[in-house]
């Protein structure tokens, strides 16, 4: 059979790439790949996922939206808060 549906054909295809590119570079090839392919999937989906580092940013961010939101409510008559 032609394929990778043999395990030997998966095994002898990473013993060639650990010969050809070393065990230093495979790992970094495989977070680029990774990176390439999120961004891919994002692009296609149209989202974005940016990681927020400071948590102090996503509280302020949630107390921020609350807040106006609750001023909105306030500003409307007949508006029940709870």
């Amino acid at each position: 059979m032609v394929g990778l549906d043999n395990p030997l054909h998966i095994a002898i295809l990473l013993a060639a790439l650990l010969l050809i590119f070393g065990a230093k570079r495979l790992p970094e090839m495989g977070r680029s790949l990774g990176a390439g392919l999120r961004g891919f999937k994002e692009s296609i989906s149209g989202e974005t996922h940016e990681p927020v580092t400071d948590r102090s940013l996503v509280s302020g961010q949630t107390s921020a939206s609350t807040a106006t939101s609750e001023a909105r409510a306030a500003e409307t008559p007949g508006t029940v808060t709870n």
